[in-house]
């Protein structure tokens, strides 16, 4: 995997042990292209695997990023591979290790942009976002983004949020909300 723009562009990313879906370069590259300048933005990366998507906000500009991932044999290489922010441009990522339904629950603070990635099986992925909803975890200004399957239903609306855009990938979706 690699970093697709910004001041990393090109960087080689490891992809961890264990079960992984990593999220294909053009579909990366498509979506910060559609959220443009992200300097001064903050960032929260669920469901993080690898770490990629933290990785390329930061390469983009933002400084205030957070990820989120449960499995414990992909620890190391997460961490091997944000290390790479601090060291070449000066923002450390904030990782959490555990369920992101748990994640959700106890956070405190709120993002600009919120990046779900879940496994392809999963299948609550309205829940999750209904929940960061009411738990205040994105800026009223801000974008939720679902990937998911393109067979997995989301609708319109969620909660307080409306389904804004949606961009199809071969057989990836990624649906972004924000509030209306």
């Amino acid at each position: 995997m690699r970093i697709t723009g910004g001041a990393l562009k090109g960087r080689i990313i490891k992809c961890p042990d264990g079960v992984i879906r990593p999220a294909m370069d053009r579909m990366r590259e498509s979506v910060f292209s559609i959220l443009g300048d992200l300097d001064g933005k903050s960032w929260l990366d669920l469901f993080s695997g690898s770490g990629t998507i933290a990785i390329e906000a930061v390469s983009r500009g933002s400084k205030d990023v957070e990820l989120c991932e449960k499995d414990k044999i992909k620890v190391n290489t997460v961490l091997d591979n944000v290390s790479i922010t601090e060291k070449e441009c000066n923002v450390k990522i904030k990782c959490h290790f555990m369920p992101v339904e748990y994640f959700i629950k106890r956070c405190k603070r709120s993002f600009d942009y919120i990046f779900f990635d879940p496994p392809f099986p999963y299948k609550f992925h309205e829940d999750l976002i209904a929940q960061a909803d009411k738990n205040g975890l994105l800026n009223k200004t801000g974008t939720i983004m679902v990937h998911r399957p393109e067979e997995h239903f989301m609708p319109d609306k969620i909660g307080n949020l409306i389904r804004k855009d949606q961009r199809i990938y071969g057989r990836s979706i990624v649906d972004f909300y924000s509030y209306e």
